[in-house]
């Protein structure tokens, strides 16, 4: 028999991806009119920051395997977008989901338009104000060809409004990266601190990939060297993207004592670490998110954030890594706690639901 129900494709290409599609295709799996599936477009190839995460999220096979690889932006981005047409014209589906702000969102979304498939983006509306960052392009480009945005913050909704989208293609339902995050948590501990022989509180958990951090070897240097000498002897959990390995070896950092370098982690074992940390010195957008959902201290080394909330609910503290600000913000992180007022307006663990609900009401 013929299968009538709609057919939505969701995109993932990197880490993050994963951790906000994984509760999309649960919700899917309740949805009695929308056939779900996932394409991964191969962005992150390395099983560390890949094969891993199907597995801890429980996410099923995905539909086709684009294995796009590394490569500039330009050459990223042109190859998601070719292999994700040919597939597109092969499965024809109904409606596209692309998620965050990587190179793969953007390729499949200009890929799914150009063939007049629908696409709605999730965690849409989000701006650093920083066209110096790829990820803020790829924003941009993506909400300006999508059909329905679905926000995670408020601040995201008027954004777009400003943008001049209107206000009924614009739903806000909250933060599916927080769903996964609730959903790790209540599966329990993964007993990650206790192989690495860390005890809780007694350490923090950093993570650096944004080229402005790591591309520069005097720079990473200097992070490293101020994180080392400014944390009262706490050990340092320090997951090494590729990326970074490469500027830590240019750089010529070899071991520091209360630095503990790893290779990236599952999903599991980053959660139980972070539920667990003292504080967190990050770069990353995802991880501003999951410790203000934690209340854990966040330390962000950026100018500037596409995730305002985090900073309004003063979980989440700015600092340019070279200043002295950092250096204070260090010696007293371990003392910050209990700081975020709330959580954010829906960052309640039901975001995929809402989407889900939301998109079975569009298609039908």
């Amino acid at each position: 028999m013929k299968d009538t129900r709609k057919f939505v494709v969701s995109v993932v290409g990197a880490r993050p991806n994963f951790i906000k599609v994984a509760p999309i295709h649960r919700a899917f799996m309740k949805a009695t009119n929308i056939r779900h599936g996932i394409v991964h477009t191969g962005q992150h190839y390395d099983k560390l920051l890949s094969d891993v995460f199907f597995k801890d999220l429980g996410m099923p096979e995905p539909e086709a395997n684009l294995a796009v690889g590394s490569g500039t932006h330009a050459i990223q981005t042109a190859e998601a977008m070719a292999g994700f047409e040919s597939y597109c014209l092969k499965a024809k589906p109904d409606l596209v989901i692309v998620v965050g702000d990587v190179n793969s969102t953007l390729a499949c979304a200009l890929a799914a338009k150009k063939l007049q498939i629908p696409v709605a983006h999730i965690e849409a509306g989000l701006r650093s104000f920083d066209r110096t960052m790829p990820e803020e392009i790829n924003r941009i480009a993506t909400d300006a060809i999508s059909d329905l945005a679905y926000t995670s913050e408020e601040a995201a909704g008027a954004n777009l409004q400003t943008e001049g989208w209107p206000s009924e293609r614009i739903v806000f339902v909250g933060n599916t990266m927080i769903d996964s995050l609730m959903s790790a948590l209540r599966n329990g501990d993964s007993g990650a601190m206790e192989r690495m022989g860390l005890q809780a509180g007694n350490y923090a958990v950093m993570t650096l990939h944004r080229p402005a951090n790591v591309n520069t070897p005097k720079r990473l240097k200097t992070i490293i060297n101020l994180v080392s000498r400014n944390t009262d002897g706490l050990k340092i959990v320090f997951p090494v993207h590729p990326r970074t390995k490469q500027s830590l070896e240019k750089a010529g950092i070899g071991t520091i004592p209360s630095l503990k370098l790893c290779n990236p982690l599952g999903y599991a074992d980053f959660v139980s670490l972070l539920s667990k940390t003292a504080f967190a010195i990050t770069d990353s957008g995802g991880i501003q998110e999951e410790s203000t959902a934690l209340d854990i201290p966040c330390i962000t080394l950026r100018p500037n954030t596409e995730r305002p909330v985090t900073v309004e609910l003063g979980s989440n503290t700015l600092v340019d890594p070279a200043s002295h600000a950092f250096e204070e913000l260090l010696t007293k992180a371990v003392t910050l706690r209990k700081r975020r007022k709330c959580l954010p307006p829906l960052w309640d663990g039901a975001a995929a639901p809402r989407i889900a609900e939301s998109l079975d009401k569009h298609l039908s």
